[in-house]
């Protein structure tokens, strides 16, 4: 005849605490950027200011309006255009 064990609450295994991350490993991903926008931002500053004039014209139009249909979607993506351009041409030799 097989007997079976009661457990009481006192019984039970206490939980371990979880382990909390050491300082240095959170200051090392606190001080990773990523590399791509940081390329992107300085492209859209100096390569593409001209489409992003555009774009904040065409969004200052459409908003000035009541009942359009027009969008900024052309002018959007000919920004991302250059932005993306001048960005891959110095990504890969910057990743590590």
């Amino acid at each position: 005849m097989k007997v079976l064990d009661t457990i009481h609450a006192s019984d039970e295994p206490e939980e371990e605490p979880e382990e909390e991350p050491e300082a240095e490993e959170e200051e090392e991903e606190e001080e990773l950027e990523d590399i791509h926008d940081t390329l992107r931002d300085k492209c859209r500053e100096a390569n593409c200011s001209k489409y992003q004039e555009k774009l904040d014209t065409c969004n200052d139009r459409v908003n000035s309006r009541t009942k359009t249909t027009e969008d900024c979607t052309e002018e959007l993506m000919d920004l991302f255009h250059c932005v993306d351009y001048c960005a891959a041409k110095t990504l890969f030799s910057k990743l590590k």
